[in-house]
């Protein structure tokens, strides 16, 4: 760009002694300006490289930033000091950028080293279960049998396990962005269908289900959500206490349709609950003997988000946790829709 500058400047201040020499008959004038003209040329070129080099200098320690980025090296910020004007405002946004992959990569890497921790585990117990089986010369049908279901148990662990991987994959990739597929649904529709599919459970350990569902109309994926109502019954259940309770309300507002779901059991501390919303964090030891995989309360998160809603909990100093999830209202939240057509021929 200095070169450039410096050329058109050149060219003017010839296009100007040419008009010079034209209308002007001492020569002497003439060398003046041609020498002032050399030299107004060679000033221009040399002061706009100077300030554009200055100029470009963030820019290059931006260049040189992303070049130095690896998986082992995104701390690396550039911390621009100069001015505040358009090359702080990059410098700022370069940064900020580097803060949120590096967030994303952290949460990534512990997610992979936790999912493989979970995952190891029912394969260890089955491999085990079938080294010790067929090492036994004296193993009989009786034997066999036990060790088939101890296997059986572990692999329905192991594909619980990965659905609620891919589960809560889907849903993470679709927060922040336009659902891809939503229709009018009801909350209180949700909790009802997951209240009746843990009745024999409910029953087994005498849990005493306290309901008000009022309606809660909203717009988004009906699977989704239908999964975040089953998963918050379900934690209450499981991680509730013998002869506990369990209440469930719906309803709404004039901006949101609200669902709370809340249990007796365990004392949690209220430092831990924002943990609890994370992949493979329990609560506790689990009360009624039902093992679960740690990505119940993540995946409501991530339902919440990709509606655009919020989710909190609340430790009760008396044991267990209400969980409150709210949603925008299905008036103020548009329906996809869309067409398919097939082209005549």
């Amino acid at each position: 760009m200095a070169a450039l500058a410096g050329a058109l400047l050149l060219v003017v201040g010839a296009v100007l002694v040419l008009f010079a020499w034209l209308l002007v008959t001492d020569e002497r004038i003439l060398v003046y300006g041609a020498v002032a003209l050399v030299a107004v040329a060679a000033t221009g070129v040399a002061g706009g490289y100077l300030i554009a080099s200055h100029s470009l200098r963030p820019l290059r320690r931006v260049t040189a930033t992303a070049q130095r980025l690896s998986g082992d090296s995104l701390d690396a910020r550039m911390n621009y000091s100069g001015p505040d004007d358009e090359v702080a405002e990059l410098a700022a946004t370069f940064d900020a950028m580097l803060d949120r992959i590096a967030v994303a990569f952290d949460s990534q890497k512990r997610f992979v080293a936790n999912a493989s921790h979970e995952l190891r585990t029912p394969l260890a117990v089955m491999r085990t279960e079938i080294d010790v089986t067929l090492s036994d010369p004296d193993a009989d049908l009786t034997e066999y049998k036990r060790m088939a279901g101890v296997v059986r148990d572990a692999s329905t662990r192991a594909n619980a396990l990965i659905e609620g991987l891919l589960l809560l994959a889907r849903t993470e990739a679709q927060a922040g962005r336009r659902l891809t597929r939503k229709a009018h649904a009801d909350l209180a529709a949700g909790v009802a269908a997951a209240l009746s599919a843990v009745q024999p459970e409910i029953r087994r350990i005498g849990i005493e289900v306290e309901s008000d569902l009022r309606p809660a109309p909203v717009v988004g994926d009906a699977a989704l959500l239908d999964r975040l109502a089953g998963n918050l019954i379900e934690n209450a259940v499981r991680y509730n206490s013998l002869g506990g309770r369990l209440w469930v309300r719906t309803g709404c507002d004039a901006a949101h349709a609200w669902l709370v779901v809340g249990n007796t059991g365990f004392e949690v501390p209220p430092g831990d609950v924002p943990a609890m919303f994370e992949p493979f964090r329990r609560g506790g030891r689990e009360r009624t003997g039902a093992r679960g995989s740690g990505l119940g309360l993540s995946i409501v998160r991530a339902v919440c988000d990709a509606h655009g809603g919020t989710v909190g909990a609340e430790a009760r100093e008396e044991g267990g946790l209400e969980v409150t999830v709210r949603l925008p209202l299905a008036a103020l939240t548009p329906v996809l829709t869309g067409t398919a057509t097939v082209p005549r021929r």
